[in-house]
C-alpha cells in the first residue's frame, strides 16, 4: 500500500488559482494524500506523523535533485513499508521548530526565490511526476 503523501504547509490559501493547480495534480495522484495549513506564527501543533513516517523539509539549502531521483527515493520509502511521507513548507522566514537535521531530506526546488503559493503548486506537480515514474505513466515524458 502506497504511503499516504502529506503536505504541511504555514499559510492558507484556500479557494485561489494556486491551490486549483495543486488540487490539479494532487487529484491525478494513484496514491493517497493529504493538506494541512498553518496560519503563520500559529501556535497549533501539525497532525501527529503516523508510525513509519518520512519528512521531507522544503528549504532553498535543500539537495537539489532530478525528477528520477526524487521519484526514486519516494519508491524507496515505499517499499521500506513508509506510511506517511511529510512535505513541511514553511512560511517566509522559514520553518519553526523543524530543523533540517530531523528530516529524513532537505529538498530545494532551486535556487532562486519563489512565491510561498507557486511553491505548493510546483511540489504538488513533482509528486504527480514522481508517481507517475513509479507506475510507469507516460506523464513524465509527455511534457
Amino acid at each position: 500500500m502506497a504511503p499516504l503523501l502529506h503536505i504541511l504547509a504555514m499559510g492558507r490559501i484556500g479557494q485561489s488559482e494556486e491551490m486549483a493547480i495543486v488540487k490539479r495534480y494532487l487529484d491525478r495522484l494513484a496514491w493517497p494524500y493529504r493538506i494541512s495549513e498553518r496560519k503563520k506564527n500559529s501556535k497549533q501543533s501539525w497532525p501527529k506523523p503516523m508510525k513509519a513516517s518520512r519528512s521531507v523539509l522544503l528549504d532553498e539549502r535543500g539537495h537539489n535533485m532530478t525528477s528520477m531521483q526524487f521519484a526514486s527515493t519516494l519508491q524507496s520509502w515505499n517499499e521500506e513499508g513508509a506510511r506517511e511521507v511529510r512535505f513541511y513548507l514553511g512560511a517566509d522566514d522559514g520553518h519553526d521548530k523543524l530543523e533540517p537535521k530531523q528530516a529524513d531530506l532537505t529538498l530545494s526546488l532551486g535556487a532562486m526565490t519563489w512565491p510561498h503559493l507557486l511553491v505548493r503548486a510546483m511540489l504538488a506537480e513533482q509528486i504527480y511526476r514522481a508517481v507517475s515514474i513509479i507506475n510507469h505513466h507516460p506523464y513524465h515524458r509527455e511534457g
